[in-house]
């Protein structure tokens, strides 16, 4: 009996097989591609056959991935959940440091370097390596995972920004006259002369494109995989120092001192989009990760705003804080930096309804330059003026990586490969758009152009030919005399011709028309038009 009750009591606690595999079977469904072929209207044996057996993989890698993420992978990242009157943004990171385990533990630090800052650090897509780069010259690469430092080296020049590029092998570093591409082991690879003096830099990494913008507020797009330059355009706003690229168009947005942000385009002159989003000088902008429609942009008259680039009209949510700068995290948290303070703010509703949740005070004296999430990871890397630190923020990272997007465990062999496959994968720069969604999708018809002088004039030569070689019926009574029959070609040669010089008529009379409305001209340049005849 007791063993019968004990057998009842452990069915109770766990779910049912039932469950187990109703559960499966969505999963499944989310993971088949589409439904399947219709096999029984297929008379080809052959084809049949191949498609029967792509089929059975196809279900097969379904059932293995619906189970690999309902025993594998776990369902969600956790959060900061107080209890009763407590409230989030007042645990401190001690606390946080006393109830996570050692190697999460290890991701609290404070480099004090207050001879080299200010500093700005940026991570790469497998949030394994840390590159830093100091105002004063100072440059590194970290190996974030096991804290050992890579390389470090000084330039002796000033350092604005660094930024990886397709991998941890090559970073760019905006110096004081040019940017400068490095290698892992510190060597000049290459001197981008044609950029100049660069304020900010972006990569995107779906297109192999460095892009930058200068002091003189021109924007550069360069081709790292050939070496040439696909878009050099000047913006027109004035010096900025804000850009940031949209991870998921590859869309680059500026932000002005007159409160507009512009986005671009490689291959545009001019912005595709410009909307006026504060009232003050833009001072920090971001993009949510997975969302390629959700903006954050934060202006120096101390309001951050959340904004769907889809609807202009209006934004989505008013914060009263000012930010210099800031981060969406993978899972969609918002760090604003600001002085000596990092908040960061959470939409747990979905509705793109921001609020607090958590909040960190730096050393005092310390003034934060940059905030940014590092990939699968809970940590928030803050670049400051005497060095930079990192803390831990739960809820931050996604839990789940794929290991064909960015691998933090990958070897040099599985490197290498990755790379191959991501050239072979490059997009062009025409693919870079607002509405990824585009590609693969047909044009919409347009109406036919005009047709130039030269077709019409081959249109009508060829009616004309047609025309001639007509034969014509002998007929009696003298009607087939030599002279009729000419007669009769010339007018069959005229009207086909009819319908072409008619058309031809109605174009230089519509031309005549528009030279007719003529634009009012200044009152010393009247006595020079021609006048009109009365009639």
């Amino acid at each position: 009996m007791g063993e019968e009750r004990e057998h009842e009591s452990l069915a109770k606690i766990g779910p049912s097989a039932d469950e187990v595999s109703h559960e499966l079977d969505i999963k499944v469904k989310k993971f088949l591609r589409g439904e399947g072929a219709n096999l029984e209207a297929l008379k080809d044996k052959k084809l049949k056959g191949q498609l029967a057996i792509r089929e059975d993989l196809y279900g097969k890698s379904a059932i293995a991935a619906a189970k690999a993420e309902k025993w594998l992978m776990p369902s969600e990242g956790g959060y900061l959940e107080p209890e009763g009157v407590e409230k989030t943004w007042n645990i401190r990171q001690d606390a946080i440091a006393a109830e996570v385990d050692i190697s999460s533990s290890r991701n609290q630090y404070d480099i004090v370097l207050p001879d080299l800052g200010p500093y700005t650090l940026d991570f790469t897509s497998s949030g394994r390596y840390m590159a830093v780069g100091g105002q004063k010259g100072h440059l590194a690469i970290v190996d974030a995972k096991n804290m050992n430092l890579v390389k470090e080296f000084q330039v002796r020049e000033t350092i604005r920004d660094v930024v990886f590029l397709h991998n941890e092998n090559f970073f760019a570093a905006a110096q004081k006259k040019y940017p400068y591409i490095y290698n892992q082991k510190g060597t000049e690879l290459h001197c981008l002369k044609e950029h100049g003096a660069v304020l900010r830099l972006q990569f995107l990494k779906n297109h192999f494109l460095l892009a930058s913008i200068n002091k003189f507020g021109q924007l550069h797009y360069q081709d790292i995989t050939m070496g040439g330059m696909v878009g050099n355009c000047r913006t027109g706003l004035g010096r900025t120092d804000v850009m940031k690229v949209n991870p998921s168009t590859g869309v680059v947005a500026l932000g002005h001192s007159a409160g507009i942000v512009s986005m671009w385009l490689p291959e545009s002159r001019t912005p595709f989009l410009k909307m006026l989003c504060h009232r003050g000088p833009i001072s920090a902008l971001a993009f949510h990760p997975t969302n390629c429609y959700l903006m954050a942009s934060a202006g120096k008259e101390k309001k951050i705003k959340i904004w769907d680039v889809r609807k202009l009209d209006t934004e989505l949510q008013i914060l009263p804080r000012y930010a210099k700068t800031l981060d969406f995290s993978q899972k969609g948290l918002l760090a604003c930096g600001t002085g000596s303070f990092v908040q960061i703010l959470g939409d747990f509703s979905g509705t793109q309804n921001y609020t607090r949740y958590m909040s960190h005070s730096m050393v005092k004296g310390y003034q934060v330059g940059k905030v940014l999430f590092r990939p699968y990871e809970d940590v928030l890397g803050i670049g400051h003026s005497m060095g930079w630190s990192s803390i831990l923020i739960p809820g931050s990272g996604e839990p789940n990586f794929d290991t064909w997007v960015a691998n933090p465990f990958e070897t040099t062999k599985q490197r290498r490969e990755k790379e191959v496959r991501s050239l072979l994968d490059k997009l062009p720069p025409e693919t870079v758009m607002l509405d990824p969604t585009r590609i693969g999708t047909m044009k919409p018809t347009r109406k036919k152009d005009k047709p130039m002088k030269e077709e019409v004039e081959a249109a009508m030569e060829v009616a004309v030919e047609a025309v001639k070689g007509v034969s014509l019926k002998n007929k009696t009574k003298g009607r087939s005399k030599p002279s009729k029959k000419a007669s009769k070609k010339q007018e069959m040669i005229a009207n086909a011709k009819r319908p072409f010089l008619e058309q031809q008529i109605k174009e230089e009379a519509r031309k005549k028309q528009k030279i007719g409305e003529e634009v009012e001209l200044p009152k010393s340049l009247v006595r020079f038009a021609k006048k009109k005849r009365e009639t």
